[in-house]
């Protein structure tokens, strides 16, 4: 009996030691700390990525959904305050004035409806001509340029109506001062006396030459302006002791405006292929005429070369980067089809890029230099963009700031996506989650997924232990009607 109840008691010992190890063993959730960072006081700069923009618009969800008021909530835990945002009134998008929608400038956001997208009905409550009191952290301006944010009066009302216009409404309708000529981004966020920034600039510097195909509409910032806006922000942002974080630029090729439509994508039947090859006959000989004359090389008549065939088609384009031999041969216009390292803008002054083509536009007619951003034009910008990036790098070393590489996480997007649980997440336009309906700008979960970047940035350089956000939280459309 004695025997029994020792063995009993050991065992019960036994028992206790191992629950013991256990709880010893048990995760310890660690704290949520700001590290070195302090946080008390967020300002972010930047674009229309900053301000929430998506589906062509900005609009209110939208904007309490981009990656600065998902980042801002995730600091609130570590001793951060709410950011404020200059909402717009509601959900529409875009501007309106005098109770008319400011068009086609400023249209309604997009929505998906079944077989496309199209812009919701309705006028924007936000009237292009009013004007927000207060102060507010969230600085994000749509369309906003580097040097824009150093640029005197882009917050001045008069400039809005300007031809050219001088100054953003995005920025006029929240600045301290919508009619001083004078006033900076820059110095509206300065005055916050920020203990914290994020800035994410550069996008729009070649973003713009991108999406209009290059036609010299929009030109690219040349690198010496750039660096020179850049270090004046830094300088700026950090002359008080602010830490912060800063991200690159990713290129063009990894959006869905530039990829979606693809280089071939037009189909073609055996008559439609006979009655086309037979109407390039002539340019066709033409250019063997050119090339026999000296005024070409061989290379550069196969280059130019108009050919159908019955199936997908590459279509025809005008590319100004061809040997100009108009003057010789009037007809021999600067004409070649596409190949796989051009890219067909995904849409053009409100226009489909598949009505475009349904009209006959790549085939009996060539495409305008603003709907085809060709190999040439993609070298200039994937040139600027790598020139920024250096810069930008460089100054988070020389800052001792946090930094975000998007570049590479937009170029994971689109070949082959992130998996995060039991969600995939690509660049598809539509249907892979990441991008919103106009090709350029994130959805919701995009935004999530790089304000979980800017995290990660924080959380190594400044040993914080911010938390994630959940991605599969953030829808990737919004509906027509959003409560």
């Amino acid at each position: 009996m004695i025997k029994n109840f020792k063995w009993l008691l050991l065992v019960s010992l036994s028992f206790v030691a191992c629950n013991n190890n256990d709880d010893d063993s048990a995760p310890v959730e660690i704290p949520i700390t700001p590290g070195t960072a302090v946080l008390t006081k967020y300002v972010a700069l930047g674009d229309s990525f900053a301000a929430g923009y998506s589906d062509g618009a900005l609009f209110k969800a939208g904007q309490a959904n981009s990656y600065v008021n998902i980042l801002a909530q995730q600091f609130i835990p570590a001793g951060g305050v709410a950011i404020t945002t200059p909402f717009m009134v509601d959900n529409v998008g875009g501007f309106s004035n005098g109770g008319v929608q400011v068009l086609p400038k400023f249209p309604t956001r997009l929505t998906f409806n079944g077989a496309g997208p199209v812009n919701v009905s309705g006028v924007s409550g936000t009237a292009i001509t009013a004007h927000l009191t207060g102060s507010f952290s969230n600085m994000g301006i749509p369309g906003a340029k580097s040097y824009h944010l150093i640029a005197p009066g882009y917050g001045n009302l008069a400039g809005v109506f300007a031809t050219p216009a001088t100054a953003s409404p995005y920025f006029a309708r929240f600045s301290s001062s919508p009619t001083s000529t004078t006033l900076t981004v820059l110095d509206d966020a300065m005055a916050q006396n920020p203990t914290f920034f994020s800035l994410w600039i550069g996008g729009n510097d070649v973003l713009g030459y991108a999406t209009t195909g290059g036609d010299g509409t929009d030109p690219i910032t040349p690198t010496a302006n750039f660096n020179f806006a850049y270090d004046k922000l830094i300088t700026g942002l950090t002359a008080k002791g602010a830490k912060g974080v800063v991200a690159n630029l990713p290129y063009v090729s990894a959006l869905p405006f530039f990829t979606t439509v693809g280089f071939n994508p037009v189909t073609l039947v055996a008559a439609q292929v006979t009655a086309l090859n037979g109407a390039y006959a002539s340019y066709n000989g033409g250019l063997v005429a050119a090339k026999n004359a000296g005024l070409i090389t061989e290379a550069e008549r196969v280059q130019r070369t108009i050919n159908f065939a019955v199936g997908k088609n590459a279509v025809v384009m005008i590319d100004e980067y061809l040997t100009d031999i108009t003057a010789v041969s009037p007809g021999l216009i600067k004409l070649r089809q596409t190949t796989n390292k051009d890219y067909i803008v995904l849409s053009s002054q409100g226009t489909s890029a598949k009505d475009h083509l349904l009209a006959g536009n790549g085939t009996s007619a060539p495409l305008k230099d603003r709907w085809v951003l060709s190999e040439s034009e993609v070298k200039e910008i994937k040139t600027a963009t790598d020139a920024y990036n250096i810069t930008i790098e460089a100054t988070a070393t020389a800052k001792g700031l946090a930094f975000v590489d998007t570049r590479t996480t937009m170029e994971q997007l689109s070949t082959g996506g992130i998996r995060f649980g039991n969600f995939q997440m690509t660049s598809a336009y539509v249907t892979g989650g990441a991008f919103s309906l106009d090709g350029v700008h994130p959805s919701a979960r995009g935004y999530a997924l790089i304000a979980n970047l800017f995290v990660d940035a924080i959380n190594t350089k400044y040993t914080a232990t911010l938390r994630h956000v959940d991605l599969s939280v953030y829808p990737i459309q919004y509906p027509a009607i959003i409560p």
